[in-house]
């Protein structure tokens, strides 16, 4: 009879969940190259709704009756809600400042865990998740960088958004499958944006070939693949080291901007790029031991 490694089933673990935001950064190339322009929130409605639907179809599983209230409130921190946020802010703040703004939501996630449950985080997971917002700014903020106030309470609120629903999603632990979770989650949290989509975009024009794959692309990597693996990592990691890998998703959008669109990286950005990654692996490391 073979013993279960935890160390090693802990770090597998990490890997999985960190696929879900190396996924996303992927979609940001996807967004900027290959969809139609200027239609964020229909993007965001394809990507969670058509996935939710598909998870649900095979899960087939209700949740409680009990659970109702606190599932529309997942849907809406780390789907819905956050999701409008996160447009908001991209239309109004350069992509490096809204990246820096996000790269707060490790430390909102252990305040969140100071504050309800007295639970005092690692003076060195503090630290290592400071670094990482420096090292995102050294990375991606520039002289020119122009802080728009209404940019920067909607990245501020989505950032808190997505920590929130992180942790409680793991505080509440809901009898469900993850299969179901997610598809629940996207299902209720793109309903959520369909009346955004209607209202603040306009129609799509026909579709190429191309802009299909996209939009499947979207669906089926970016939202039924990756929040399946984000919120099987919630279910087995501390909040605090699966809000840490969801700085891998402007790393990705950089390296691949790097290697694919020719976009320039140069001097103090390699620190900071090596700054985001040695603050990943630190919190993983520092989270897993307390």
């Amino acid at each position: 009879m073979t013993t279960r490694n935890p160390v090693r089933s802990t770090w597998l673990d990490v890997l999985l969940t960190a696929l879900a935001p190396v996924i996303w950064g992927s979609t940001y190339i996807v967004t900027t190259q290959v969809l139609p322009p200027d239609r964020p929130f229909t993007a965001a409605l394809i990507r969670v709704l058509p996935s939710g639907l598909l998870l649900l179809m095979y899960a087939r599983r209700w949740p409680a009756r009990g659970e109702w209230a606190r599932l529309l409130v997942l849907s809406a921190l780390n789907i819905g809600a956050f999701q409008a946020l996160l447009f908001v802010a991209a239309y109004r703040l350069p992509g490096g400042l809204a990246a820096v703004v996000g790269a707060i939501q490790p430390l909102l996630v252990m305040g969140l865990a100071w504050g309800v449950e007295q639970r005092r985080p690692l003076a060195s997971t503090v630290w290592a998740a400071v670094a990482g917002v420096v090292g995102m700014g050294v990375l991606l903020l520039s002289p020119g960088t122009v802080f728009e106030p209404v940019g920067i309470l909607a990245a501020l609120a989505g950032a808190a958004s997505m920590a929130t629903g992180t942790y409680l999603t793991r505080r509440w632990h809901l009898n469900l499958p993850v299969l179901a979770l997610t598809g629940w989650q996207l299902l209720l949290g793109g309903a959520m944006l369909v009346p955004v989509a209607w209202l603040a975009d306009p129609p799509l024009p026909s579709l190429t070939m191309w802009q299909t794959a996209g939009y499947g692309y979207l669906s089926l990597a970016g939202a039924l693949l990756a929040y399946a693996l984000w919120f099987r990592g919630i279910a087995r990691l501390a909040p605090v080291a699966v809000s840490s890998l969801g700085l891998l998703s402007p790393l990705t959008a950089v390296v691949l901007g790097w290697v694919l669109l020719g976009e320039s990286i140069k001097g103090l950005a390699f620190v900071g790029l090596a700054a985001v990654f040695a603050s990943i692996l630190a919190v993983q490391w520092t989270a897993a031991r307390a």
